[in-house]
């Protein structure tokens, strides 16, 4: 098994677990009074549990084992397999792979399945070969897909790099690869048009999964996704879809980033006999604050739990059902045989982690790591902004002779429409009304002209200054969002010369900014450092943006280029329609 620190099938440890469960042999660990979290048959129940090595040797009654080469008393505590991420993005928390492993293992989290597409959009396959080599020997276990979506809406976007059946089946080739990550291209995949029907009939060629992103779909179009080849969604809109979405087949990835969804998820499930196999659990996208103060996977199981769902329910969801999904029979069960991931609670409901095993070896106890990320990452990919300085002239819109204009505009930044708004000028520029922001791209990866290509946002609420990122899903162009195009020149330079990052900006200054100089997209600071950055960024965009809590502008303003989705979004080649495939220009052609 690629990456993994200790081969179980070794002859000779099969043997000595075979030895120590028998007792003829001492186990190496011996783990004493606590209570077994048995995800396969929903008991809980005590249990003693002998390791040998990496591997799980004996689960068996409490108290009938004394010989060990260590004991480690868990009494008033519970036991479970350590938790599965069945889909995440780590350039979503801003930091680096072993700064991710730092921070998620003390937190209980053993395994993640991460889909680079991100790094893939900047850097292409020599990225792809770096996030692998990144997760190498450390005690977080990654489960690396192979992006599918490089961009993730071709003709409509233009990304760092564009991968086809070509590049798809190449990274299948390489053994560290453990799928195809979420097809993103929605029409692509139901139109079957190149490269999309390529890059599914690689991965099914394969035999390795091949996950979805099956946002909005419903009736004959996800029946169609699912006959397409699709295995997994993880784009749940509310407890109806969830419920459509397992009815189709879909193994469901159900993810914490959207917690307005969790409630109505979960009552729809109550509505089933049983937890579904096919359910798992996942993170997707956590933000570097939001991981460091409230956790990634356990936050989602405490969530889960919170809102009401069973937490033997919650739990193997997040362990036994996952490795279903995965394959990966080793994992997600404690069990003779299967591979010593264990998580030790004092608090099931609350997710309180006291310890962590990853193949048989302590990793972590009280929060905090003690073994297995000391390796530095590599210094590579911190010239990814090819990017002269920009000036305000940049982001006004010039309508010459016009003393109005009919424009496009993007409305509502959840769910995006199109509308059309007649606008005044002022000395032949756009003047905008005050429910009212520009949207500027930047082609920032050397492959086409950087000029900006400039959106009208409509009931973005009221902004008083700009913001500028290049975590702009899923081509990560520079975007910038403001109404005075002094504000927007001076956060998008802000990002320049730091290599990539957020920023904003206020009456024509620098506010706050986030250097992410790996890729434009991470930083190889402490967790910690990082969050408290981001921290403050939140609070001064938070100062310049009154219209909606700040997760919720920074969700708003990372994905509103993500032009696979339906409804019209700001890319770089223009306003384009996710679902229509069109791209329109600023002037509605009602104009004429």
């Amino acid at each position: 098994m690629p990456n993994e620190p200790h081969d179980l099938n070794s002859s000779e440890l099969r043997d000595r677990a075979v030895r120590a469960a028998r007792g003829l042999e001492p186990f190496d660990v011996l783990i004493v009074g606590g209570t077994l979290v048995d995800v396969a048959t929903s008991e809980m129940r005590p249990a003693d549990i002998g390791l040998v090595g990496p591997l799980i040797a004996s689960v068996h009654a409490a108290a009938t084992r004394t010989d060990a080469g260590q004991t480690i008393d868990a009494s008033g505590r519970c036991i479970a397999p350590g938790f599965i991420d069945t889909h995440m993005h780590v350039e979503s928390s801003m930091v680096t792979p072993r700064r991710y492993a730092e921070t998620v293992v003390p937190q209980g989290t053993t395994t993640v399945c991460w889909d680079p597409h991100e790094i893939g959009n900047v850097a292409g396959l020599g990225g792809i070969r770096w996030a692998l080599e990144e997760t190498r020997q450390l005690p977080l276990r990654f489960l690396t897909l192979a992006p599918s979506c490089v961009p993730s809406a071709p003709e409509l976007e233009l990304a760092g790099a564009e991968f086809r059946a070509g590049e798809m089946t190449t990274m299948l080739s390489w053994p560290e690869i453990t799928g195809v990550a979420e097809v993103m291209n929605m029409r692509g995949v139901l139109e079957r048009s190149e490269p999309m029907r390529g890059i599914v009939e690689a991965g099914l060629a394969s035999g390795k999964r091949v996950c979805g992103h099956a946002r909005g779909l419903e009736g004959a179009e996800l029946q169609a996704f699912a006959s397409a080849g699709i295995q997994s969604d993880h784009e749940i809109t509310s407890g109806e879809d969830l419920l459509a979405k397992l009815r189709a087949g879909l193994t469901i990835e159900l993810r914490g980033s959207h917690d307005y969804v969790l409630p109505g998820v979960i009552e729809a499930l109550k509505k089933l006999p049983h937890l579904p196999q096919t359910l798992t659990v996942c993170t997707d996208d956590v933000f570097p604050d939001d991981l460091v103060r409230d956790g990634a996977m356990s936050s989602v199981l405490r969530r889960l739990i919170g809102y009401g769902m069973n937490p033997i329910d919650a739990i193997r969801a997040a362990t036994l059902n996952a490795a279903m999904w995965l394959n990966r029979y080793d994992l997600g069960l404690i069990a003779p045989g299967r591979r010593a991931d264990i998580v030790i609670l004092s608090d099931l409901e609350k997710i309180v982690v006291d310890r962590v095993y990853a193949s048989g070896a302590e990793v972590a106890r009280d929060g905090r790591l003690i073994a297995g990320a000391d390796r530095p990452s590599t210094d590579a990919y911190r010239d990814t902004v090819k990017l002269e300085k920009l000036s305000a002239a940049d982001f006004a819109i010039a309508l010459p002779g016009m003393t109005e204009a009919r424009v496009n505009t993007v409305v509502s930044p959840r769910f995006t429409k199109w509308g059309e708004a007649v606008v005044g000028t002022d000395a032949g520029k756009l003047v905008l009304p005050d429910n009212m922001l520009l949207m500027a791209v930047i082609h920032r990866h050397g492959r086409k002209d950087p000029s900006p290509v400039i959106g009208i946002l409509e009931d973005w609420g009221h902004w008083r200054g700009a913001l500028a990122t290049t975590i702009s899903h899923d081509s990560h162009n520079l975007t910038v969002f403001g109404r005075d195009p002094e504000d927007m020149a001076a956060a998008a330079n802000a990002v320049i010369d730091a290599g990539g990052g957020m920023a904003t900006a206020a009456a024509g200054k620098v506010t706050a900014v986030l250097p992410l100089p790996v890729c434009g997209l991470l930083s190889d600071a402490p967790a910690q450092e990082v969050a408290d950055d981001f921290a403050r960024l939140r609070a001064a965009a938070d100062s310049i943006a009154d219209w909606m809590p700040p997760i919720r502008t920074f969700k708003a303003v990372v994905g509103a280029s993500l032009a696979c989705n339906p409804g019209p979004h700001v890319t770089d080649l223009g306003l384009t329609d996710g679902t229509t495939r069109e791209i329109r220009p600023l002037l509605a052609a009602s104009q004429n």
